[in-house]
């Protein structure tokens, strides 16, 4: 048997591996490279769409029982690899070479939504994902905090360069005024700083950048959709009811600016607030349910300190929740990747 009809019959073999998200076998997915074989030998690369791809081992061992199912193959090694793939226009704005743009949101304030946003950054970074953080909330930023910031970003022009922490490289209007210093701006002012943030800030080269939104469906969101082509929204919520009344707004102008929803996350679920609102909510607008938050001390600590609990405390029952919300976020930007995204009119 010549060396390509071994490769072949390989390929053949591997069909049977399907990605249960993309709902394609790897072989069409184009996920086999640099495919190798000798004397028995099989070595290839298998490139997923994303490093925090939440079915990566399973796909591994899938694809080396159907190799080692053959006759004339004796070893077999696969090595996992990842090409995030862009959803953006080559015409975007974006400073930098990034590739998708994700607004984590909220119908109201004190959901915990920036603790979601470090969290679920420094989960994807610690797969390997290039990732940044957007911090539009410019009235109330936090991120410089929740990430143990201290120092300021550097300039050169009229260019700026993000800070870099945990992993993650972060903008925010906090880094730029004195402690305490209130913002008063109008939505001119304000649409005209976000603009600065997306377009002047050199973030180099991003698989995924984070906006963390202000709650509420006003002028910041209006101006993020006029500015870059969303990927897509995350939304935030608590299972209490006056948060649930808010959130179907926010999923209600997503609808509107015709922004794709990436997931729902219920968050401080417990005794206090209750659970299951989120997953009601996601049903109610067919979005991704991306899993519950129970409401812990260990999340306050944490942003007091400048380190996520993703980041103290990877392999916690707080970690896990937000690695594995991280890698269902990931999966549906994968699913979305060959749609076209669209920038709201003005």
């Amino acid at each position: 048997m010549s060396r390509d009809q071994e490769k072949q019959l390989i390929l053949d073999a591997l069909r049977v591996v399907q990605d249960p998200d993309l709902h394609k076998d790897i072989v069409t997915l184009e996920f086999i490279k640099n495919l190798a074989v000798c004397d028995g030998i099989v070595k290839f690369d298998l490139e997923l769409t994303t490093p925090a791809c939440p079915v990566k081992d399973q796909l591994k061992a899938e694809a080396e029982a159907a190799v080692l199912a053959l006759d004339f193959v004796s070893q077999v090694t696969i090595n996992l690899t990842a090409n995030v793939k862009t959803s953006l226009p080559p015409s975007n704005k974006l400073g930098g070479n990034v590739k998708n743009v994700i607004a984590v949101t909220s119908g109201k304030g004190g959901v915990g939504k920036s603790t979601c946003t470090v969290n679920i950054a420094t989960a994807l970074a610690a797969t390997g994902a290039k990732v940044g953080i957007l911090d539009a909330d410019v009235y109330g930023p936090n991120i410089p905090v929740m990430m143990g910031a201290t120092r300021r970003p550097e300039g050169k022009g009229k260019t700026l360069y993000p800070v870099k922490e945990h992993g993650v490289k972060t903008m925010s209007v906090g880094y730029l005024i004195e402690d305490g210093q209130p913002v008063m701006w109008r939505g001119p002012m304000l649409h005209r700083a976000l603009e600065q943030f997306l377009q002047d800030v050199e973030w180099g080269e991003l698989d995924y950048l984070l906006i963390d939104m202000p709650p509420g469906t006003g002028d910041a969101q209006l101006s993020v959709a006029q500015l870059v082509p969303l990927t897509g929204i995350v939304v935030v919520t608590m299972p209490q009811e006056v948060s649930l009344t808010d959130v179907r707004r926010a999923m209600g102008m997503a609808v509107e600016v015709k922004t794709p929803v990436l997931g729902v996350i219920e968050n401080m679920t417990g005794e206090m607030f209750g659970k299951g609102g989120g997953e009601q909510i996601a049903d109610a607008f067919d979005a991704p349910f991306l899993g519950s938050v129970p409401l812990q001390v260990e999340l306050r600590k944490g942003g007091d300190a400048g380190v996520p609990t993703f980041v103290s405390e990877p392999d916690g029952l707080i970690g896990t929740m937000f690695s594995d919300i991280a890698g269902k976020i990931a999966a549906e930007v994968s699913k979305r990747q060959d749609s076209v995204l669209p920038v709201l009119e003005v």
